[in-house]
Formats: C-alpha cells, structure tokens, sequence
C-alpha cells in the first residue's frame, strides 16, 4: 500500500481508503450481509488500508456501529477515521439536512458513541442545509477541533462558492466531491482550487457507481426505487454513451493485462489534486482485487489515450 499525508496535518492516509455505505447501509442497498461488512472493513485494514470512510448516514448510524465494532481489534491510532455529519432524521423516516451548529456537535458526540472512539480523524460537513452560514457550520469543526474531538475538517457536496466560503480562514483539509473518468466535471475549478489552496482532494464514486466496474450491460433494468436512479451517469442517454466509452476502456485496459476498474482507480490517482480513491463494496474478496490497480503505473502517453477514449466515445 502507498500512502500520502492529508493536506495541512501530520495524518498519513493509504492512498486507497475504503468506503463504507454498504457496510450496514440498509438505506442505500437490500439485503445487506451486516457479517460481510465487517469483513469487508477487516479485509482492508489487512491489506494497509488505514484511511476509513462512513457517515451518521449511512444505515442511520448503523455502518457506524458496525465499522466500530471491527476497530476495536486495532490500535486505535493505526486508524485514519473519517466520518460525516449534517443528516438528521425523524421518526416517522424522514430525513433532512441540518447544518446548525447545535446539531453538527451533537452528530458529532453520537459518531463517537457509535464508533467507540473519543476522537474523529477528519470530520465532514456531509452537505450544506441550504440555510445555515458555512462559516458558522465549519466555526463549529474549529471549535471541536481545538477541543480535541476531531483532527481535520473536511466538506462534502459544495459549489466552489460554498467551498471558498467554506475555506475563508483556510480551515479545510479535504473536500469529497464524485469524481470519475465518466464525471470529470470538477476538473473545471474545483480541483484546481484544492491544488492552489492546499486541500486534500477524495474522489467518491470512483468507479462511476459500477459502471466501470465493466460488467454493465444496456440491457441493465434499475429498480424503481435504486438511489442510481437519479444519477444522471444512468440516465438513457447518458448510460449508453458511457457503455460505449467502458467498452473501449476495457480494450485499453487488456493491453496492459488489467480491468478497467483497476484502470479507473490508477487514473484517479494519477491527477494532481487527488490524494485518495475510496472505493466501496460489499465483501472481503471485492478488497483484495481493489489493492491490485495499486501497481499500476499510467505514463503520460497512456494517460493521452485515455482521455482521448472519454473525449471521442
């Protein structure tokens, strides 16, 4: 495993971190395994990863739970751990975004029950609520930051605007934004921001959400109620075109005796900005082909092949 340091810390991160929404995330996915979650986590903690992602979110706090339960057999500073707050659900199933001060601690102290741990490593505000001032929702992290509580503040799902709102004191440490070969819209000024002002860059959905996992095929019928749904890399059109350019990938991909998803994963972290991929899954054996796209080396003129497949497909 290769490792790097998170932006403006002394926090070394495995350059692959693991995403957890499927560990417990019975609201994101069916008939999870919760015993396959947790080996999913032990798997990757087992091949170097340190860098482990999850959200108050996902599961309603149960991949907190579970992914606690499996770092308590591991020194605890032998863990990078990320989490995310700003989702706040009711009774009756529903779920809003809060960006209130108030509630940002209070997720905060709930993360660290379900976790199990008196600290977070780095600390999303997951989304902005549309209402509350950034500055005062990430005033907040500084605050919980010099209590001790977290080590680095990170932001998730924000327009430049917000982003710079967010960093108007340089607090920032990370931003998550998707980022993919078939979603390179942050390449525009989101990135660049991040390399000029010295944010960590960690891309979700770097494998387009399983479409450059190479297995999709257009016959592919989604459930009504699949959260892919209202991605727009899966509407019709847009689905088809992506296929065309997966498939042409993976041509690429079989030259240098590789998949397209380890392909995937090495482009990533081949653009300046980028410091980890946190790619997710479901269990153990899905890790330990993931680490595989770590000896992948892409040169410059294989990088132009590439982009000259996602621009002309």
């Amino acid at each position: 495993m290769l490792y790097t340091q998170l932006k403006k810390t002394d926090i070394k991160i495995s350059q692959f971190g693991l995403g957890t929404n499927a560990v417990g995330g019975h609201n994101l996915y069916d008939n999870l395994n919760e015993q396959n979650g947790k080996d999913f986590v032990h798997a990757a903690i087992n091949e170097g990863i340190n860098f482990i992602d999850t959200a108050n979110i996902y599961g309603k706090g149960r991949s907190e739970e579970l992914v606690g339960e499996v770092l308590r057999e591991f020194p605890r500073d032998s863990i990078v751990l990320a989490t995310k707050g700003a989702n706040e659900w009711f009774p009756d199933g529903t779920v809003k975004l809060n960006n209130d001060p108030g509630f940002l601690r209070k997720s905060l102290e709930d993360s660290l029950n379900r976790l199990r741990t008196d600290y977070i490593d780095l600390y999303y505000i997951h989304n902005p609520d549309g209402k509350t001032p950034i500055g005062d929702a990430v005033g907040e992290l500084v605050k919980m930051k010099e209590e001790g509580k977290i080590r680095a503040i990170g932001i998730s799902n924000m327009s430049l605007e917000q982003v710079k709102e967010a960093n108007a004191h340089g607090d920032i440490n990370a931003l998550q934004l998707e980022y993919s070969m078939l979603n390179r819209s942050v390449e525009k000024d989101l990135l660049p921001y991040c390399v000029e002002n010295n944010i960590s860059f960690v891309p979700f959905g770097p494998l387009a959400f399983g479409l450059l996992g190479g297995k999709y095929t257009k016959d592919l019928a989604l459930p009504p109620n699949d959260w892919r749904n209202s991605v727009p890399l899966f509407s019709k059109d847009e689905f088809e075109k992506n296929l065309t350019k997966v498939e042409e990938l993976k041509k690429f991909a079989a030259n240098k005796n590789t998949t397209v998803s380890h392909v995937a994963l090495a482009w990533l972290l081949a653009q300046e900005g980028v410091d980890a991929v946190i790619p997710g899954g479901k269990h153990p054996q899905q890790i330990h082909d993931t680490v595989k796209a770590i000896d992948i080396t892409l040169l410059e003129e294989d990088l132009k092949k590439i982009d000259d497949i996602l621009s002309n497909s």
